[in-house]
Formats: structure tokens, sequence, C-alpha cells
């Protein structure tokens, strides 16, 4: 791809440029696929190791939270993974931009967390609570960029909505099954 075409390919129809898309063909696409990959790093080095002592002296109510949220955090921290090795393959030449909108479409960029004020929460240990926000922050950073790339700044809130999340919403039962016990 020449210089004009990527000028051009920036520009759409209202003559806006997509920030997001520039983005992920510049050198500051490093510094967020960086911070993606570490995260998923720690986070499996923490779940492998101190998180798996911490776990062991939670109560049963937030030990089920704390496995529930371990999942989820897993499944955001792939997803995002999937989604930042996807623009890595694009933007190297790896990948054709139709083969990356075929796999991108299996990519989920909705795994939210349980809400704070579920019991046993207060349990959960700092070190986790700040690998699930960093996760949760840094996911919605990239389903924003992925939103403006792909399509084209409009919001995900409805699409959002049509969708769910099966694992999720059964985790989040039995969380709440158990935590009435």
């Amino acid at each position: 791809m020449t210089g004009h075409d990527m000028v051009e390919q920036e520009y759409h129809a209202d003559n806006t440029i997509r920030l997001a898309d520039r983005m992920v063909r510049s050198e500051t696409f490093n510094h967020i696929y960086d911070e993606g990959m570490g995260l998923v790093e720690e986070a499996a080095a923490y779940l492998d190791g101190e998180g798996r002592a911490e776990a062991k002296r939670l109560s049963r109510v937030a030990a089920t939270l704390y496995a529930a949220e371990s999942m989820r955090l897993t499944t955001r921290l792939m997803q995002v993974a999937s989604w930042l090795l996807l623009q890595r393959a694009s933007r190297s030449g790896e990948m054709t931009q139709e083969q990356v909108l075929s796999e991108k479409a299996k990519v989920r960029l909705d795994t939210d967390s349980a809400p704070e004020t579920v019991e046993g929460w207060d349990e959960i240990p700092f070190d986790y609570c700040d690998l699930v926000h960093r996760s949760l922050r840094l996911q919605a950073r990239v389903r924003q960029m992925d939103d403006e790339i792909y399509n084209e700044g409009g919001s995900t809130t409805h699409r959002r909505m049509l969708t769910t999340n099966p694992v999720s919403d059964q985790i989040s039962l039995l969380a709440t099954a158990f935590a009435h016990r």
C-alpha cells in the first residue's frame, strides 16, 4: 500500500479522518499491543501463582465470585489479544483485509465483569481487582477502536443489547445462587 493509498483510506465520504484506523497503522499501535500482551502475561502469572494462593483463603461466596471473574478476565484478555494480533497481522501484510474481517467476526469485545456490589467482591484481593479494572479499560479502548475502524464510528450499544454471552450469564447465575446460601 502506498502512502497515497493510506491517506485515501483514512478519508471517508464525509471527509473525516478515522484516527483509530490511522493509529493501528502507526507506531503508536505498538504501545497498546504491548500493554495488551503484557496484561495477558501478568494475569496468567498472577492466576497461576499468587492469585491461586489468595483464592484458597477466600470465603465460599468470594471464591465462587473469584472463579467466575477469573473466567471472565481470561476470556476478556484472550479476545482483546486476538483483536490486537489480527490488527498486527493486517498491519504487517500477513493477512488481507478480507481475512482479518473473517477472523474478526469471531472476536467478542463485550465480556463484562460482575458489579462490585455483588456479595464477596470486598474480599477479592486488591491485585486481582486491579487486573480486572485494567483489563476492562483496555477492552473499552480496543472496542472503541474496533467500532471506529470497522463500524464507521457507530455505537456498539445496540449491537451489544442484541447479543448475549451465555457463559457469562450462567456464571452470574451461579454466583448469585451461591451468594444466597
